[in-house]
């Protein structure tokens, strides 16, 4: 609720401390006083344009300051929270804005300096204006769902549609996560069945490469010896060694028995040096055969599978290239054949996966849609109910001749979300047989500030806090200006309502009553602002003119009484 509003240097008015109340308030006095700087104070202070000519002749700025008392859950209070503006919920707000004489403005949210855009979208919050020359908020057809929203009470159904879209916005990401991985999957899947299958076909096994690197040494220390052996043989003859010797020990034996025969004495010299070398070759040619057998047998430990060195040195380097192109040690690829597998499984394991996404995002879009049909059907309902309504408010506020309808209309599938798939619009055709079309589409301020009347009269509890009328009776009189008087006050019986009239009907309607008039003149010309406690004087002299009559009186009280 606006409960202040100050004003300074704003055209004539220098110095105005406004208080507001509740209910209806209505503001009259003769045409020039200055009804209108009020409001236009009141648009400078909620982010309306603001030009230099605003400023009083002489005055280096001009400013305008609007206090409001607010509830602790109204939007207002994120909405700075969103703007990073420090508040108190429940604190009142004090929206003030200053406009130089060289056209240069600055806007303040309980004295932080902030941007003119967001005191405009603080102003849209908290005040609806339905005037001669404009219609803020009813004319933009972005605010006429809510509305009809609140008109029909669809709180609990946009809850469900709302999480509904939520949880099918997340699993439509999910599943396109689950699609994309899939679409990465079909390649790296390839890679890890390569690099997987040449695994299996090398079959790495643990230590591998130690025994492989140890073989190889001994396999080539082997080849070299064995030519070191075949040397030895080679040296000692195939027989020849032992034949000699033996042939030696014959031709001793020989000599020896040709001594004895000689008559020589075996413990002669002779025979006994023949025997003693006799024995010598004797066991020289055992040793001889031993040798040989000993070299045949060494021969024999180094006999092996013949191309053995080429396969191990083979399989040693088909192991390291594998580790290479993986980028491990050898010894990591038994554990890389384990990984690759687990892998494997999982990427073909990911079409279970992205068929389940698939399944939770088709039910989430059935439960979304769902959800919004129903939001739809009781729209539709509503709809019909508010424009009967209005429709019911349009004779007596001379606008008989005028159809009003809400349209609900589907939404394109982009423009689809949370709040549902309609679009809603009010619409009006003017004359019979005429076309529904906007509601700007009518051409005469007098009659668009009516059918907004009687659109928020006909909405009821989704009104804003505040509604500002100027001069909403203009045109009409009599019955006519009862019935908009009438609207009024029923609007103002549950919120607050603020009114420019010409007319008596509406003004013997008010909570609160404020003249308007201007003082001095030349230069000294000012305006004033009267809160009139006794009302019935202000009401004759709108009924009668300059001159007020006993007769024009009594018509004040009947009115004030009806």
């Amino acid at each position: 609720m606006l409960i202040g509003l100050a004003i300074r240097d704003v055209v004539l008015a220098d110095n105005l401390d406004l208080a507001f109340g509740p209910g209806l308030t209505v503001l009259t006095g003769e045409t020039g006083a200055g009804k209108s700087i009020i409001l236009d104070a009141l648009g400078l202070a909620l982010g309306a344009r603001g030009e230099a000519g605003l400023v009083r002749r002489g005055a280096a700025q001009a400013s305008a300051a609007a206090v409001f008392a607010l509830a602790a859950d109204h939007p207002v209070w994120d909405l700075l929270g969103e703007k990073g503006l420090a508040h108190e919920r429940g604190e009142d707000l004090i929206l003030r804005r200053l406009m130089g004489a060289d056209g240069r403005s600055r806007a303040f949210v309980n004295d932080q300096a902030t941007g003119v855009a967001t005191l405009r979208e603080l102003g849209d919050l908290l005040v609806q204006v339905h005037g001669q020359h404009e219609t803020v908020g009813l004319l933009d057809a972005r605010t006429h769902r809510p509305l009809l929203d609140a008109f029909g009470g669809l709180d609990g159904r946009l809850q469900t549609c709302s999480a509904a879209w939520s949880a099918w916005r997340e699993a439509e990401l999910a599943l396109a996560a689950h699609t994309a991985q899939a679409a990465t999957s079909a390649v790296e899947r390839e890679e890890v069945a390569d690099a997987l299958t040449e695994l299996d076909r090398l079959g790495p096994r643990e230590g591998e490469e130690a025994e492989l690197a140890e073989e190889r040494a001994m396999l080539g220390a082997a080849e070299r010896a064995i030519a070191d052996v075949a040397a030895a043989r080679d040296a000692l003859g195939d027989d020849s060694l032992s034949s000699r010797l033996g042939q030696a020990f014959r031709w001793l034996g020989r000599a020896r028995e040709r001594a004895l025969s000689a008559g020589v004495a075996a413990e002669a010299r002779a025979p006994r040096l023949l025997a003693a070398a006799a024995e010598a070759v004797d066991r020289a040619l055992i040793e001889a055969t031993e040798a040989g057998a000993a070299v045949d047998a060494a021969a024999e430990a180094f006999i092996f599978q013949p191309g053995r060195l080429e396969e191990a040195e083979g399989r040693l380097f088909a192991l390291r290239s594998a580790a290479r192109r993986l980028g491990i040690e050898v010894e990591a690829l038994p554990a890389a054949r384990a990984s690759l597998a687990d892998r494997l499984a999982a990427i073909d394991g990911a079409g279970d996966a992205l068929e389940a996404a698939r399944v939770r995002a088709a039910e989430a879009r059935r439960a979304y849609e769902e959800a919004a049909a129903s939001v739809s059907a009781a729209r539709r309902s509503a709809a019909d109910q508010l424009g009967a309504a209005v429709q019911r408010e349009l004779a007596p506020l001379k606008l008989g001749k005028a159809r009003f309808r809400v349209a609900v209309e589907p939404l394109a599938d982009s423009r689809q979300g949370p709040a549902g798939v309609d679009r809603v619009e009010f619409e009006i055709a003017t004359l019979s047989g005429a076309p529904f079309s906007p509601l700007g589409s009518i051409a005469s301020g007098g009659e668009l500030a009516r059918l907004a009347l009687a659109i928020e009269a006909s909405l009821s509890g989704a009104v804003q806090p505040l509604m500002i009328f100027d001069e909403v009776d203009q045109g009409v009189g009599g019955a006519v200006a009862d019935a908009v008087g009438q609207r009024l006050a029923r609007l103002a019986s549950g919120g607050q309502v603020l009114v420019v009239t010409h007319s008596p009907q509406v003004a013997a309607r008010a909570d609160a009553h404020w003249r308007v008039s201007k003082t001095g003149v030349g230069a000294a010309e000012r305006t004033a602002v009267e809160v009139l406690l006794d009302r019935e004087e202000e009401i004759a002299r709108m009924l009668s003119g300059e001159t007020v009559t006993e007769a024009a009186r009594a018509a004040a009280r009947a009115l004030m009484a009806a």
